[in-house]
């Protein structure tokens, strides 16, 4: 089972639910709808749809009251959505427009779900960095010059490492914690 796998369009509120259920340990659409109050139909249609998008598995069958039960299991621990799947953003406006720090996170999560992938098939770890912190601004020119700052020394230090061979994008951003 993987860790993460990757939904670059919107998950209905069920299929998210038959993921989380599903959380538990392999089960069948009629253990799912029992747990989760539906029709073993309506979430049946769900598990298929799960399946074709490759984020469930057939995990075994079993033979219950002369039908084929089919039990599935997630293919991984956790699901990222493309933060774009959430609407249209508005493209880059400036640096604090929310849009901007969207489409950012959007980028990023595509480029380094395909990179991982790649380098999953060429049997490499890919190599990333991540960086978090939190920091409190007394007023809005506060968060401006902590801005203006960072992108200077993020610039210097752009410089100081060269271009070099393994070019790697750097997104900074911050919100409301």
């Amino acid at each position: 089972m993987g860790v993460v796998d990757f939904v670059s369009k919107p998950l209905a509120p069920l299929r998210r639910s038959v993921l989380e259920g599903l959380r538990e340990g392999p089960a069948s659409a009629t253990e799912l709808a029992s747990r989760l109050g539906e029709s073993r139909q309506r979430v049946n249609y769900h598990v298929r749809a799960l399946e074709r998008d490759g984020l469930v598995e057939l995990h075994e069958e079993r033979a219950r009251r002369g039908c084929t039960e089919r039990i599935v299991r997630a293919t991984c621990h956790a699901v990222v959505v493309e933060p774009t799947v959430v609407g249209e953003l508005r493209g880059e406006q400036d640096r604090f427009a929310a849009d901007t720090l969207l489409a950012g996170g959007a980028r990023l999560v595509r480029d380094v779900a395909a990179a991982r992938t790649a380098a999953t098939a060429r049997g490499q770890r890919l190599l990333t960095f991540a960086i978090e912190a939190e920091v409190g601004f007394s007023r809005p020119a506060d968060l401006e010059r902590f801005a203006d700052a960072l992108a200077d020394r993020v610039a210097e230090l752009a410089a100081e490492f060269g271009p070099g061979e393994r070019t790697y994008r750097v997104l900074i951003g911050g919100h409301p914690a």
